[in-house]
């Protein structure tokens, strides 16, 4: 039986070996020392131990739902497994399509911060599911958020790298991911007003997580709309990701700590 007992091992495990994909990464440029056919070797094996350290994630996400006999998504413990997953994916993502060498060493980072608080941090997690949660919508509208802020916050390190390095010409791919993370986001939106309109009768209650859920959606909408203008400069934009991440781990997890949040609908880990 899979337990968070036993995640420790599984967690170091896919920290190790998405630390070795990014030291793989960064080392696997051409110089004087490294021609290309060890260049593209060392490119390989950067993909197939991120892979791995996938799989590794994948493994005890599974195990623990079987375990728990419910999908691993109701408490903030649970969310931040499935953001360590969907981050190093968003970075492996970023790595194959744009060749930014550093871009694992950030994702894997990212992904380490989440993943030691859940080591550090443990919670207890009950098999339950409250009525609300009892919802067809449940499993598609928390995965398509974590989906969602895994390729922002991919975003939102591009952003930190073309604010303090100029050269970096990292706004395209920030713009792409940008445009997924949106998507995604606009959908887990819809499907939350849906699923509320199911569970307590009405789409929208500016309920104290709904409110920065829309702050945050807004804030990428003006960063999408003064690219699509050619309004701003380079590191006014960069601010603009900047803020607009720090917006939604405000609406993922910061809400939670305001006095406002404690009757929240939005709480289901009290």
């Amino acid at each position: 039986m899979v337990t968070w007992d036993i995640f420790i091992w599984f967690g170091a495990a896919s920290v190790l070996t998405s630390a070795a994909a990014a030291v793989l990464a960064m080392t696997s440029a051409s110089s004087r020392y490294a021609g290309p056919a060890r260049s593209r070797l060392r490119h390989n094996y950067a993909i197939a131990l991120s892979f791995i350290s996938l799989i590794i994630l994948a493994v005890f996400i599974s195990g623990l739902w079987l375990s728990l006999e419910r999908p691993p998504l109701k408490t903030m413990g649970e969310t931040r497994l499935w953001y360590s997953f969907f981050a190093l994916a968003a970075g492996l993502f970023t790595y194959v399509r744009w060749k930014y060498r550093w871009i694992l060493s950030f994702s894997t980072v990212l992904a380490t911060v989440f993943i030691l608080i859940n080591i550090l941090r443990p919670e207890i997690h009950d098999q339950t599911l409250m009525p609300a949660l009892q919802s067809p919508w449940f499993i598609p509208h928390v995965t398509v958020y974590m989906f969602s802020y895994s390729f922002l916050g991919c975003a939102f390190l591009l952003a930190l790298v073309g604010l303090f390095k100029p050269k970096a010409d990292v706004m395209p791919a920030a713009d792409t991911l940008i445009y997924i993370g949106m998507a995604f986001l606009t959908v887990g939106m819809l499907s939350g007003a849906l699923w509320a309109k199911e569970a307590w009768g009405h789409y929208w209650s500016w309920d104290p997580k709904e409110t920065w859920a829309l702050v945050t959606w807004l804030s990428y909408m003006m960063y999408i709309h003064l690219r699509l203008l050619g309004k701003g400069s380079r590191k006014a934009l960069c601010v603009v990701i900047i803020f607009s991440f720090l917006c939604l781990q405000m609406c993922w997890w910061g809400v939670n700590y305001l006095p406002t949040a404690q009757d929240s609908i939005h709480v289901y880990n009290k």
